[in-house]
């Protein structure tokens, strides 16, 4: 099988056309990942990708309201902020968010407001979403696609979320699912990785419109 360059950005849109997309062939590139995210670095490794890591940094601000919208957007922009660095090369961009009664909720800025956010998602019923962006660098070729979960939280008591805040700043809502006695979370419905950060069948779709094949 021949070897093309995956470039992968953490953490998209609105209203541009996306042009299909075509693979790179002959390439013999490795695969990059442009974030830390320990849980996206581990679902990487799980479905079979090699990969090594060069970080994104821009600002995560949209005028963009519409979650869908938000995630998308700055999914893009984190890929096209490595692409535009690269002669070649696929890079991947991904941004979660939490949204609770249609108020969104990024990642904490301090233990503190770690656990304010833990209170309002105390026993709630909530979303999470997913943006994906992939981007063939050399062809400036684009392919968007968000995913959605419903998340059931379990009702904890104050004393819970004092000694659990503070645990999970990088992560947006405060927490990360865990796939055995899980302390937040009672039930998902929709794509478990998307919890996690990165949805499995949306990534794998993206991948393959790319010729890159996930397990």
């Amino acid at each position: 099988m021949t070897k093309r360059r995956l470039c992968f950005i953490e953490e998209g849109y609105g209203g541009f056309r996306i042009k299909k997309g075509t693979a790179i062939k002959g390439v013999k590139s490795p695969v990059i990942l442009a974030s830390v995210s320990p849980r996206r670095i581990a679902l990487l490794k799980q479905w079979g990708l090699k990969f090594k890591i060069i970080p994104s940094h821009i600002k995560e601000h949209t005028l963009l309201k519409k979650p869908s919208f938000i995630v998308k957007e700055l999914a893009l922009r984190k890929a096209e902020s490595v692409a535009k660095k690269l002669k070649e090369g696929l890079v991947i961009g991904a941004d979660t968010i939490v949204v609770l009664k249609g108020h969104i909720i990024g990642k904490p800025a301090d233990e503190l407001h770690s656990r304010e956010i833990l209170k309002k998602l105390n026993g709630s019923f909530h979303k999470v979403y997913t943006g994906i962006a992939v981007i063939d660098s050399k062809t400036n070729q684009k392919k968007v696609d968000y995913e959605v979960s419903r998340v059931k939280m379990r009702k904890l008591s104050d004393t819970e979320i004092n000694k659990l805040a503070g645990k999970h700043m990088d992560k947006a809502g405060a927490y990360a699912v865990q796939e055995k006695d899980d302390a937040f979370v009672e039930k998902i419905f929709g794509d478990y990785y998307n919890v996690v950060g990165l949805p499995y069948k949306k990534t794998k779709k993206l991948l393959k419109y790319f010729n890159i094949k996930l397990k």
